[in-house]
Formats: structure tokens, C-alpha cells, sequence
């Protein structure tokens, strides 16, 4: 069971990219366009580790943010949403351990199959790494409206001096 609102949900489950931004080395935010993965109680990701620095920023310093906000993405929908959290990177196998993400990634774009059964053929693509993002606080724009304050929900007090 999740905190967050049913319309973010919504959103998560249905974009095809979001925008995760993170911290880099002095401060400086720098963002990558991923496939966000809604597993019901985190943000699942997945990243190339061939020369990834944004693996590399996320382990020095976990706090992210994470946007909702193209409409083609987001299939037509109105609403936006910003969810700020903590990111883990679990780097185990590289080969075989970001495959427990396969059936929602798959949900989402079926043809991650036909690259998956090309293996071969994309070796360094299959070479990765999960992110997991544990959501603290969200910002909702139900009807897209990003100049109207935005509808503000955090963990629970517990869940959030957990990931913190």
C-alpha cells in the first residue's frame, strides 16, 4: 500500500519516460529522461552501467526528484507531478539481476521482449543496474495547471525517517 495519491499512481503507471533529476559532484542538478516503473510502493529504473555516471551521483548522493510532465508521455493526461525521494542503486549482476523489473517493463513497452530475446545483438544494453526511488513528498498538478499551487502530500512520519 502506497501514500501517494491515486492520480500519481496513475501517472507513474502510465509514462513511458520521466525526468529523474539528481545531484551531481559541487551541487549542480543534472536530469535523464527514464522509463519509471511503478511497483506499488517504490519508482523502479534502469540504467545502462557502461559509463553511467548517473549511477555514480546517485550513490554519492541518494535525493532525487522526480517529473511527470509530458503530455505525449503521459498518454494525453492532464495532470503533472513532481515526486521528490531517496534513490538506491542495486548493482548486483549486471547480467541477470535487473531482470526481477522485466514483467513491469515489459507491461509497459512490450517490445523490451524482442530486444531481450536479441541479446546478442545488444550485449552492453543489457549490462544494468536498478534504481529504486522510496517517494517522501509529492506535488500534484490534477489538471496540469503548473501556475496554481500544487497539491502537496508527504510519507508518514515513520516511512519517511526510514529512507531518510
Amino acid at each position: 500500500m502506497t501514500w501517494l495519491a491515486e492520480p500519481i499512481t496513475d501517472l507513474l503507471e502510465a509514462a513511458l519516460v520521466a525526468e529523474l533529476t539528481a545531484i551531481r559532484p559541487g551541487g549542480r542538478p543534472v536530469t535523464y529522461p527514464l522509463i519509471p516503473l511503478w511497483d506499488g510502493a517504490r519508482i523502479l529504473m534502469t540504467s545502462s552501467i557502461l559509463f553511467s555516471r548517473k549511477l555514480e551521483h546517485l550513490k554519492a548522493d541518494p535525493r532525487v526528484s522526480l517529473s511527470l510532465s509530458d503530455p505525449v508521455a503521459l498518454g494525453g493526461r492532464p495532470a503533472r507531478a513532481t515526486i521528490q525521494g531517496i534513490a538506491q542503486v542495486i548493482d548486483g549482476d549486471p547480467h541477470t539481476d535487473w531482470e526481477r523489473v522485466l514483467p513491469l517493463w515489459e507491461a509497459k513497452e512490450p517490445v523490451i521482449r524482442q530486444f531481450l530475446d536479441s541479446r546478442v545483438a545488444f550485449p552492453l544494453f543489457f549490462e544494468r543496474a536498478v534504481i529504486e526511488v522510496t517517494p517522501q513528498r509529492a506535488y500534484l498538478w490534477p489538471d496540469g495547471d503548473t501556475t496554481s499551487a500544487p497539491v502537496v502530500s508527504s510519507a508518514p512520519r515513520t516511512h519517511a525517517a526510514e529512507v531518510a
